[in-house]
């Protein structure tokens, strides 16, 4: 039975203890953390702890422990706990611990575009589990009224799957002033504008607008500016008149340059992300898919896939479905697949191969950081051979967009199997599923025979050379 509590603590202690967290967060399959001492970290039996599937930042101030969908919540806010409940224990240490550092306390190294689009991450992962819980109850009304199944149901379903996409406005605004250090409150209520139907009587650059133009990426902008505003405004008026002035200016300023500036060009924005995303996979269907199936993983590895984030929010908000996520989800195939050639060359690594048995169903579900950073990743060359997997299987996917049969996921986060029932398309569930499932089966078997052929330096035999302590020559080309 699992024990998401015995994690937390475990992996707390592990950590070099509360004193030496700075901070904790979590994204769909993560928990990350900020050290204050990165020496601290026990990380061989950070690796071995049960329930872990993998440790990424090791050494640096930026730990990353890889616990699976679900499991990171629950753990995540049992680490917030006892850090809490702790907090004096670890005011204290951590005086110890910034002393023993001569003072200085080591921060993360991030550029500006780094630390910008882990920024905007943050405004849309809390937000990935409705958009899941709501793209699988559309799918199943979608299933239910094209069979003429329960008609006295599916209005019910329709209205509960549509109503946050309906408000997804005023959440990404409420999050984004959240994020940026201001009143999430007054961040809501200013992407409000953008949903509210009375807009359709608002004139700007002389057409009317509508509801929702703009949607997610006029929220965002509309928040960051409200932030900005109440910043300006708090810096320069006294505690009463701070209480009554700085919502109003805040609301009616960003409010005004939301209806008047920020829907108009957001508005063009998205519709310019929808029209490149479908005309992408019309017309360089294959070469789409081998681009995006290929290089998804190095991006994921330099932080650059969050600027994907509001891309497939967008698309999900215009079209019902982000046609850009199948095509990545094919990365993590291909690595399932080389992890396969990996287990079936070096048959007598019974370390790796026990690595291998116990990351599969991970990796199969669509969480791939266990075999990545703990097989295909240390080889060196595994890796890129399992991107060619990940390549092929888009291209797959990609070639039959491009003959008009589009396949889309109705929220982001999932991916592999996982990914089976948010599927949709312009031909429906059906055609969906089965050319996602020829994408998956394509980037297994390209994955598992490119690294079968070129996965493993001349000279590798079997059982002779262990990948894990033995990288440089394995990695070599």
């Amino acid at each position: 039975m699992r024990n998401d509590t015995a994690t937390a603590s475990a992996v707390l202690a592990l950590a070099g203890g509360p004193a030496n967290v700075r901070h904790v967060t979590h994204c769909l399959t993560r928990l990350r953390l900020t050290l204050a001492d990165p020496a601290a970290v026990d990380e061989a039996s950070l690796r071995a702890l049960p329930g872990v599937l993998g440790v990424i930042g090791a050494g640096t101030p930026s730990l990353q422990v890889v616990l699976g969908p679900g499991v990171v919540d629950t753990v995540t806010a049992e680490v917030e706990r006892r850090l809490a409940a702790g907090a004096g224990a670890e005011e204290a240490a951590g005086a110890r611990v910034e002393k023993r550092g001569n003072g200085s306390e080591p921060t993360p190294r991030k550029g500006p575009l780094a630390a910008a689009l882990r920024r905007i991450a943050n405004v849309f992962v809390p937000l990935i589990p409705a958009l899941i819980g709501c793209g699988i109850l559309a799918g199943v009304n979608g299933l239910l009224t094209n069979a003429g199944w329960l008609p006295g149901l599916t209005p019910a379903l329709a209205a509960i799957a549509s109503g946050f996409m309906a408000l997804i406005a005023v959440f990404v605004g409420y999050q984004t002033a959240k994020e940026f250090g201001g009143t999430p409150i007054l961040g809501g209520a200013v992407a409000a504008v953008i949903v509210y139907p009375g807009v359709a009587k608002v004139t700007a650059f002389g057409v009317h607008l509508s509801p929702g133009q703009g949607g997610v990426l006029g929220a965002l902008a509309a928040a960051l500016l409200a932030t900005r505003i109440e910043k300006w405004c708090r810096g320069r008026l006294p505690g009463a008149l701070d209480v009554l002035f700085t919502p109003t200016v805040t609301v009616l300023v960003a409010g005004l340059a939301t209806l008047y500036g920020l829907m108009y060009a957001a508005g063009a924005v998205a519709t310019a992300i929808g029209t490149g995303a479908n005309w992408l996979l019309t017309t360089t269907g294959p070469f789409a898919g081998l681009i995006l199936g290929g290089l998804f993983l190095p991006l994921v590895m330099l932080g650059l896939h969050q600027a994907l984030i509001p891309i497939h929010t967008t698309l999900i908000e215009q079209q019902g479905y982000t046609v850009l996520l199948p095509l990545l989800a094919m990365a993590g195939a291909g690595q399932v697949g080389g992890a396969l050639a990996v287990y079936v060359r070096l048959r007598h690594d019974t370390t790796l191969r026990t690595t291998i048995r116990s990351a599969l169903p991970a990796g199969l579900l669509g969480v791939g950081e266990p075999l990545i950073y703990g097989v295909s990743l240390p080889l060196g060359r595994p890796f890129i051979t399992a991107c060619v997997g990940g390549a092929a299987g888009g291209g797959f996917v990609g070639f039959f967009a491009m003959l008009g049969e589009k396949v889309g996921a109705t929220a982001i986060g999932p991916s592999g199997w996982a990914l089976f029932p948010l599927l949709t398309g312009n031909q429906g569930p059906a055609a969906a599923i089965a050319i996602y499932a020829g994408g998956l089966l394509t980037a297994y078997a390209v994955g598992f025979a490119a690294t079968l052929a070129f996965g493993f330096r001349r000279g590798t035999t079997r059982g002779t050379t262990s990948p894990v302590t033995d990288r440089t020559p394995a990695g070599s080309t």
